[in-house]
């Protein structure tokens, strides 16, 4: 242990920690830009210096280890002066565009210079010129908003082992951008937004689809409907000042209705689907001999990442597609001819944590009814910018209920938005399948957690099942490289891009740490806790649909609609 004096304050910590780390455990809060907690410490910005007893320049707390007896100032004249100054000099080549920007009013960099004061740039002069990057689907980047902090950098080459960004250049042309100032949608990106959650700025971000809603709206032409993914339950009310983990359900339904939508659905209805048909799919793998592990397809980011970095394990993924996909083929085939309504005639809109959603939809794979399944991704970030434009107070809505049939759900459905949620849904099915009995305690809270993989042996009656639980796509990289070297004796393995799953995904509120992401988990248990059904096969609306239309998990019908085929991708970039 150390002790040190910081502001007068004698503070002990642990030997190897940093100046930052020793002021944030006393209470102090210095500023920082580029800093991530375990992702990026580089010192790269510098508005972290603090003035050190003995030392002849300012230093940087962020990546100043502490010294015994080190006596520390965090708001002299002098540091307060530095910040104001390093401040200046990145506002110096800012697009000064806040009101127009995405990030007005949530942007790191804005608070700062609103904190320290900043009226007055005193080094103007010529600033750099960057094209804007809008080629993906998904992600759209601003280099000239970019202020070199290198978050996404570290969270897309350290968190998700991507490396589709890099540092080029040096001095006042240095760059951050795909190798070779590639466009983004020639990279490997698997446009999970991990960059744009981290991005201090408006410098990455979702791209901007709420026009498109807006303007499906207002054609009388078109019967627009919408799912809601099960995290933007818990999600969209920290956007509209709720405090993390805040359970606003049935208000959001009533701001959506409010929005003009003509039916509000649940995703969670086809992630039961989900769970029927990838339920099958397993344990028909398993008592046929087939290829073993099965892993997960419901995220779109971890999809395009096996295609990219792991194509020849691509037979291993469910041919599942996601809730998302699942839900647009039905809606255009099964619901439209339950409500007489021409398919060409509707819109169907989702609202996911996701911006890899966004790409997902564009796939050509996704057009199975027909038409595009899914015409437009909204972020949850997006729902609460038209939210906000039409200045409905959703927090405080009085609660409504998802419209039938496409809005009965079970506590199942509700928990694929945690890491491990697909899994224990999975398992709540497929226990009962295999044993032919109810179970009597339907929590597998082994799958249930933030770790990056998590593991399991279950004994389902007479069937021994060994499962893996991973989060991050780093994590997933550790373990198809023991499948790909025969060491993995997995049967099923689910796969979530995003740290902790949805809840913290690419396309929720910023700011999102591991506490808010913890937060979010427990609503998501809560509200499954809650529910009246917590099995995707005693849903009634399911039963009616495979009645109705499907037949039975994995039938003709089924595979028309519901499954799907991956493509092996090249790793590297294709130049125009």
């Amino acid at each position: 242990m150390i002790t040190l004096t910081i502001d007068n304050q004698t503070v002990t910590v642990k030997a190897g920690s940093t100046i930052l780390e020793a002021a944030q455990k006393a209470g102090f809060n210095i500023p920082t830009l580029c800093y991530l907690k375990d992702i990026n410490v580089v010192g790269a910005c510098r508005i972290c210096v603090v003035e050190v007893q003995g030392a002849r320049t300012l230093i940087p707390a962020c990546v100043a280890p502490v010294d015994e007896g080190m006596v520390v100032r965090t708001a002299t004249p002098a540091v307060i002066k530095a910040r104001k100054f390093v401040l200046e000099l990145i506002l110096s080549d800012h697009p000064m565009e806040c009101l127009k920007c995405v990030r007005n009013q949530n942007c790191e960099l804005q608070k700062l210079a609103e904190e320290f004061g900043v009226t007055d740039i005193r080094f103007e002069g010529a600033k750099t010129s960057h094209t804007i990057d809008d080629s993906s689907p998904a992600i759209q980047r601003d280099p000239r908003k970019c202020i070199l902090c290198r978050r996404c950098i570290s969270v897309c080459g350290n968190i998700q082992t991507v490396n589709a960004l890099t540092a080029d250049n040096k001095g006042f042309d240095a760059v951050i951008a795909p190798a070779f100032n590639e466009r983004l949608a020639n990279m490997e990106c698997v446009q999970c937004g991990q960059c744009s959650l981290v991005c201090p700025t408006g410098a990455i971000q979702e791209k901007n689809d709420v026009d498109k809603v807006w303007a499906a709206l207002a054609d009388p032409n078109k019967h627009v409907i919408v799912q809601t993914a099960p995290s933007v339950r818990l999600q969209i009310g920290e956007i509209m000042g709720a405090e993390p983990g805040s359970i606003v359900t049935g208000q959001m339904v009533a701001g959506l209705r409010r929005l003009g939508f003509h039916k509000v659905f649940d995703t969670n209805f086809s992630a039961d689907v989900t769970v029927m048909e990838e339920g099958n799919e397993l344990l028909r793998r398993i008592n046929t001999g087939d290829l073993l592990p099965m892993i997960t397809s419901c995220s779109p980011g971890w999809v395009k990442f096996i295609e990219h970095f792991y194509p020849d394990l691509l037979p291993h993924l469910s041919t599942c597609k996601s809730p998302q996909q699942m839900f647009g083929a039905l809606a255009k085939t099964y619901y439209a001819k339950k409500v007489n309504i021409d398919p060409a005639n509707i819109v169907c809109v989702s609202v996911m944590p996701c911006t890899a959603k966004k790409f997902e939809c564009s796939r050509p794979e996704m057009f199975s009814s027909g038409y595009q399944d899914v015409d437009v991704v909204l972020t949850t970030r997006e729902l609460g910018r038209m939210f906000k434009q039409a200045r409905f107070d959703v927090i405080n809505l009085p609660e409504e209920e998802y419209d039938a049939p496409l809005g009965i759900t079970t506590g199942a459905g509700q928990i694929f938005g945690a890491s491990g949620g697909v899994m224990e849904a999975t398992l709540r099915t497929v226990c009962e399948m295999v044993t032919g009995k109810e179970l009597k305690n339907i929590n597998f809270t082994v799958c249930r957690g933030l770790a990056g993989v998590k593991e399991a042996t279950l004994q389902l009656g007479n069937l021994q099942l060994k499962v893996a639980i991973i989060n991050a796509l780093g994590n997933a990289r550790k373990v198809l490289e023991k499948i790909r070297a025969g060491e993995a004796d997995y049967h099923f393995i689910e796969v979530m891009a995003c740290p902790g799953g949805c809840i913290g995904g690419g396309g929720g509120p910023i700011p999102t740490s591991n506490e808010i992401r913890l937060k979010r988990i427990d609503a998501i248990y809560t509200e499954d806790a809650g529910m009246v059904l917590r099995k995707s096969h005693d849903n009634p609306a399911i039963k009616k649909l495979y009645a109705e239309f499907l037949e039975k998990p994995l039938s003709d019908k089924s595979h028309e609609l519901l499954h799907t085929h991956y493509t092996p991708r090249n790793q590297y970039p294709k130049c125009d």
